[in-house]
């Protein structure tokens, strides 16, 4: 497992990102820093702000003021696509699965590979075959190939399953960073069991993973960093090994501050 990059400077960061919605401030002022190798949990009551950042750092916002860098490099995305081109792939909530799509299919929605030479330039023939041994191979390295046939449709899949092969979808074309947003939402016990076991396995290959979660057991159980938001900006970071889940929601609702150290995270 590759430990998270403290001593480099951050992959991906944000600098007093504001964003309005009329009159209601969504960022007020907001940061934030993503490390190399490391799993950082995003928090924060319901209104705080945590969907706006998401976005903002997604592409699927672009703020009213402040300033996104990646890898340094000062980033701009007016879409979701731009984001995904710079390597920053997002899993929502709902997925986005297509469930009388094919899983293979599904994992190249929107990418789809076309056959070489004349088939695919003029008649846009799609690469069936190069597109199933490729999610076949990439849900095997994740430990998904409990799922039988490749060609058979999402929407025959269980939860858990479902939510498997958008984030092994997300951990194939994500060459820089992962976003989840609450991947563990409406799952049993075994199911999300394995997701966050699927969570570990792609941050154990290196690539850093932003996770947006209410579950507070998960969060503390593989985030090596988390990132507390409340009132629209980045309240403070605290490291899960410091402090407990009652700690946690005390800062979350402002019912305890964060002690110095937190804050200059």
């Amino acid at each position: 497992m590759n430990a998270p990059a403290y001593n480099e400077a951050p992959l991906l960061t944000g600098r007093g990102l504001v964003k309005r919605y009329g009159r209601v401030t969504a960022l007020d002022h907001a940061d934030f820093d993503l490390h190399k190798g490391e799993i950082l949990a995003v928090i924060g009551d319901n209104g705080a702000g945590k969907s706006s950042l998401i976005k903002a750092i997604s592409g699927a916002i672009k703020p009213d003021e402040g300033e996104i860098r990646l890898d340094g490099q000062l980033i701009s995305f007016k879409s979701p696509i731009e984001a995904q081109k710079a390597g920053i792939e997002t899993v929502y909530q709902n997925l986005a699965v297509s469930p009388a799509l094919s899983i293979a299919d599904n994992m190249f929605l929107g990418r789809e590979i076309r056959k070489p030479g004349v088939l695919g330039s003029v008649f846009r023939m799609l690469d069936k075959s190069a597109m199933e041994k490729f999610a076949r191979d990439k849900l095997s390295e994740l430990g998904l190939m409990t799922i039988q046939n490749i060609n058979q449709a999402v929407e025959t899949l269980s939860g858990g399953q479902r939510q498997g092969v958008a984030v092994a979808r997300a951990a194939a074309f994500g060459s820089k960073v992962v976003i989840l947003d609450e991947p563990t939402a409406a799952l049993g016990v075994k199911e999300s069991r394995r997701v966050l076991e699927l969570i570990l396995d792609v941050r154990s290959r290196g690539m850093p993973i932003v996770l947006i979660s209410h579950n507070m057991p998960h969060v503390f159980e593989v985030a090596d960093r988390i990132h507390i938001h409340r009132l629209g900006k980045r309240l403070c970071v605290i490291n899960p090994k410091d402090y407990t889940m009652s700690d946690a929601v005390a800062f979350m609702t402002g019912a305890k501050e964060p002690p110095s150290e937190a804050l200059a995270a």
